[in-house]
């Protein structure tokens, strides 16, 4: 499935992908750095990002992950960003992760504020979770400011959550329910 609006386009998670996805990582790296735990030299390579999206895809397979990847509509043949649905928890739970990046040169134009509100309100009706749960250090406040503009709430510190470019970090946890189920 294919989610869009009149700015971009979430792509699943394919093997057709892997040349788009490694020059996404490879010109963000620095950028990312800050953001993301440390990833080896493999990752930078076709066979990594092969590896990577054959994982993603069976994560989907088993319904345990849905991975999207943004193509910008002025910009079709450019990823600028994965917007993803983690973790996935069904049962009595109905829950998910959230987790998100956008490439440095796309920042500040609402495209990840677009891509996060495409992929929640598709968990809430397709899939019919009742919680998405996104988690980011404090001092990311553009991450912060996308979660609060697509009605995420504040519930709480993890303290030394994530494993975050070698050194342990603090989260905000961010919850959006479907008020729907409720």
């Amino acid at each position: 499935m294919i989610l869009a609006d009149e700015k971009l386009t979430l792509i699943p998670a394919g093997l057709e992908l892997a040349e788009e996805t490694l020059d996404y990582f490879t010109r963000n790296q620095e950028f990312l750095r800050p953001f993301d735990p440390i990833n080896d030299d493999r990752f930078y390579t076709l066979a990594g990002q092969r590896e990577m999206l054959a994982g993603q895809m069976e994560q989907t397979e088993r319904r345990a992950g849905w991975f999207f990847y943004i193509r910008p509509v002025a910009d079709p043949g450019r990823i600028v960003g994965r917007v993803a649905l983690n973790n996935v928890v069904w049962g009595a739970f109905y829950s998910c992760f959230l987790g998100y990046k956008l490439d440095g040169d796309w920042i500040n134009r609402g495209y990840m504020t677009r891509a996060v509100t495409l992929a929640v309100e598709w968990a809430f009706s397709e899939l019919g979770l009742h919680r998405v749960e996104g988690n980011v250090m404090p001092r990311n406040r553009r991450s912060l400011r996308v979660l609060e503009k697509c009605g995420f709430q504040m519930e709480g510190v993890s303290p030394k959550y994530l494993k975050i470019n070698g050194v342990w970090e603090d989260h905000i946890r961010m919850v959006k329910r479907n008020l729907a189920l409720e």
